[in-house]
């Protein structure tokens, strides 16, 4: 029960993070500024700590939601959110190194991450441009 809510909180969270990006960014001069960049690495950092943050209390709970190909242990809760963490960032960057799969409910929230990840440059840019008009 706790881990529903603390999903639903980490959540409501990361819509709160990409809704800022969308409300309250005023571009001053039309031009990429110290205040979007800050921005953006906050938003990219609460969506990456959110999502790893639930893929390691469902990983606790003993749903899996990542395959690894290296052997592993049994872990405490730092390891595991470590590893969600890590897991998070490669997929909302993308990067893919191979080490990590989304198996079971897990290819559904990280395909949600990656979305996000996708959306968030394209977001920024259209409104630079809208801006700029």
């Amino acid at each position: 029960m706790i881990s529903l809510s603390a999903a639903f909180i980490i959540i409501a969270l990361i819509i709160g993070s990409i809704r800022q990006l969308f409300t309250s960014l005023e571009i001053d001069h039309h031009m990429f500024s110290y205040q979007i960049f800050i921005t953006l690495v906050l938003l990219y950092t609460v969506v990456m700590i959110g999502f790893g943050l639930i893929f390691a209390t469902l990983s606790m709970q003993g749903i899996e939601v990542f395959a690894r190909t290296l052997y592993h242990e049994s872990s405490t809760w730092f390891q595991e959110v470590e590893r969600g963490i890590y897991f998070s960032g490669v997929t909302l960057f993308t990067v893919g190194y191979g080490d990590m799969m989304p198996i079971g409910i897990g290819r559904w929230i990280a395909l949600a991450e990656a979305v996000i990840g996708y959306t968030i440059p394209a977001a920024l840019v259209a409104k630079v441009w809208q801006s700029s008009k």
